[in-house]
């Protein structure tokens, strides 16, 4: 039962993230929450997700140099 909440919730996420996409770093720190509660129940993190996190933080790391003024 878990697992199936945690990964509704993972879903709402993921379309939150396709619907406000300027809210994606808020939006990502709570799909973050989400893969630790999976992991500490000892539940496996689907790789696609992993994969997708890893997009999404890149994303944020490179937008974040962007606005750095030089």
């Amino acid at each position: 039962m878990a697992f199936e909440a945690l990964r509704a919730g993972i879903a709402l996420i993921m379309q939150e993230i396709e619907k406000r996409p300027q809210d994606r770093h808020i939006l990502l720190e709570e799909l973050r929450e989400k893969v630790s509660e999976l992991r500490s129940l000892g539940l496996p993190v689907p790789e696609d997700l992993t994969r997708l996190m890893a997009e999404l933080e890149e994303d944020d790391a490179d937008e974040l140099y962007n606005n750095m003024p030089v």
